[in-house]
């Protein structure tokens, strides 16, 4: 007799008590009963005693002494070791190289300060197996302060890698908002968090065409986006030694004035998009006619003022509805608020001038509508009045825009180019990774410039590290494998998954039956995979240690064979 455990699709295994017999020429098994109704683990016990084990109780032999977690540890450092991140830190193995290590991979598992990881370390495997276990928050921060002064070193090493000549490069800029104010690089600005009266710091993000991150820089958080980007051309040419690059940059990013300033670094290309008030001048002198859309959704065309430029016009029906319909509820939402002030002065709770003015101003800047309203504020009395002309003005924009680049025709199709500017989503989910609870940069506690600019980094390469691991898990994420079938898509409609992808959505399951991650849920998954130490009762405490690590599930199994996988 023996247990046969037969998987049954999407139900637990049926779990059978059989016996092989005889008929004839062939074996054939037969049931004697169905033990369904008991756990695997029992079915295992059973399985050992009919093979004529003997079983014994583990708390008669050894005691559990820890227990860590592990899996998610382990599938850490497997990336990190495939990426060569130890070498790429240091040449030689010091304490110094070890704690970032460890700070990098905490910043993946379980973001936290300096000091809660200190505390936390011992908690998971992590420590023990870099032999950090014992560090406080003080050589954290000497280390983060060793890693600052090879910063360029290992950018440096990161572009050799990933960048080539002629190839293109994605950036932008965004900000995290900072707690205290004695760091020199705290300042007000734009402020991306929405975190308003919250001094901040700027940082700009280099990656490859993937979005595989290259080189952070940190700014003084009152520092504009321009002001940022020919420090990166001139990193590209020099530090990184790259003799031609295409740098893809927001339309806020590349303006006219950089435009003309890259005359002055021969090798640059670029690709950007043109701002809005561009457009409506190209369409009052009669470039760009919406009767040109009717069969096609883009065509090139060129102007006397972008002289050397190629400029692709483009339109998405569906992006303009939603724009008209955006509009039309600010508008409405204003109009509310509007309405809300008149009854207030008619009521005669509000009568000053100069108080009108102050609310008024409040609602149509909450909106960004100022521009479609004509008002008339006078002392006890306000009226206002929608600009009909401008807001059609406005609305026969909805869903152009136009692409610019300085790349020949030879050099990259129409469609390419629209494609090529599109890829600064990559960029863009850097940093919801990076600012979100991903990799959690924000908020900036640090005193020192120097400690700010390190946990930058830090976190650069933790994202290094990530974005690989995520790479490998498209089969098992929410993600979309189907990469070679998006070149080859629509490039002016909305992007749209695969298939596959959207099958995967809709089951929630793979086609094994086990079930779909998120990068997140995936880490927390490895990480029920833990390190028991154990010791033996009949030997002297404190000796004959061993330890017995949780047996991984299939899906599991797969997640840690997939970073092998990962190429550099």
């Amino acid at each position: 007799m023996y247990i046969d455990i037969v998987p049954n699709r999407k139900s637990p295994p049926a779990i059978l008590l059989r016996k092989s017999v005889r008929e004839g020429k062939k074996i054939v098994k037969k049931t004697i009963a169905n033990l369904s109704s008991l756990s695997i683990e029992q079915a295992q016990a059973i399985r050992m005693v009919l093979k004529g084990q003997r079983l014994i109780r583990p708390d008669d032999h050894f005691d559990i002494i820890s227990s860590r977690s592990h899996g998610h540890i382990n599938a850490c450092l497997a990336a990190t070791k495939r990426l060569k991140i130890e070498q790429l830190i240091g040449s030689r193995r010091s304490r110094e190289r070890d704690l970032v290590v460890s700070m990098i991979i905490s910043r993946i598992v379980d973001p936290e300060s300096k000091l809660a990881l200190s505390r936390s370390i011992e908690n998971t495997t992590l420590g023990s197996l870099l032999g950090t276990d014992d560090c406080d928050e003080k050589q954290l921060y000497e280390a983060m302060d060793w890693l600052f002064d090879r910063q360029d070193r290992i950018e440096k090493k990161l572009a050799g890698r990933h960048l080539r000549n002629g190839g293109r490069v994605l950036y932008d800029l965004s900000s995290s908002y900072f707690e205290g104010s004695c760091c020199p690089l705290a300042a007000r600005g734009h402020n991306r968090d929405g975190k308003q009266g919250k001094l901040q710091v700027n940082y700009g993000l280099l990656t490859d065409d993937r979005g595989c991150p290259i080189s952070i820089s940190v700014y003084p958080g009152n520092t504009s986006d321009p002001e940022t980007l020919i420090p990166q051309v001139e990193k590209l040419q020099q530090k990184f030694e790259l003799n031609s690059v295409v740098l893809v940059g927001d339309r806020g990013m590349i303006s006219q004035k950089q435009i003309n300033d890259f005359s002055h670094y021969p090798g640059i290309g670029w690709i950007t998009a043109m701002k809005s008030g561009s457009i409506r001048k190209l369409m009052n002198a009669g470039a760009i006619q919406l009767g040109l859309f009717d069969e096609r959704n883009l065509f090139e065309l060129t102007h006397a003022d972008y002289p050397a430029e190629r400029l692709v016009a483009c339109r998405n029906p569906n992006l303009a509805i939603r724009r008209t319909n955006k509009r039309q509820a600010l508008l409405t939402a204003t109009c509310a608020e509007l309405e809300k002030i008149q009854g207030m002065i008619k009521r005669g709770s509000l009568k000053q001038k100069d108080k009108i003015g102050v609310r008024v101003g409040r609602v149509i800047n909450k909106y960004k509508m100022a521009k479609h309203f004509v008002l008339d504020i006078g002392e006890s009395h306000f009226t206002y009045e929608i600009d009909e002309k401008k807001v059609e003005e406005e609305a026969s924009l909805d869903g152009i825009y136009i692409i610019r680049t300085s790349m020949t025709e030879k050099e990259l199709s129409s469609e390419d180019a629209v494609r090529h500017y599109k890829d600064l989503n990559h960029v863009e989910h850097a940093f919801r990774s990076i600012k979100t609870m991903d990799l959690a940069v924000r908020p900036i506690h640090h005193r020192l410039e120097k400690r700010v600019r390190s946990h930058l980094f830090v976190c650069l390469l933790a994202y290094y590290v990530k974005w690989h691991m995520m790479e490998a898990w498209r089969p098992l994420l929410f993600a979309d494998e189907d990469l070679e079938g998006k070149k080859s898509r629509d490039p002016v409609c909305a992007a749209q998954r695969s298939k596959s992808a959207l099958e995967k959505v809709r089951r929630k399951t793979l086609e094994d039956g086990s079930p779909v991650h998120s990068f997140r849920s995936l880490i927390k998954n490895l990480a029920t995979i833990v390190r028991n130490t154990c010791s033996r009762k009949d030997v002297q405490a404190g000796s004959g240690t061993f330890t017995i690590d949780t047996q991984p599930s299939e899906q599991q199994s797969k997640a840690l064979k997939l970073m092998k996988s990962i190429n550099m």
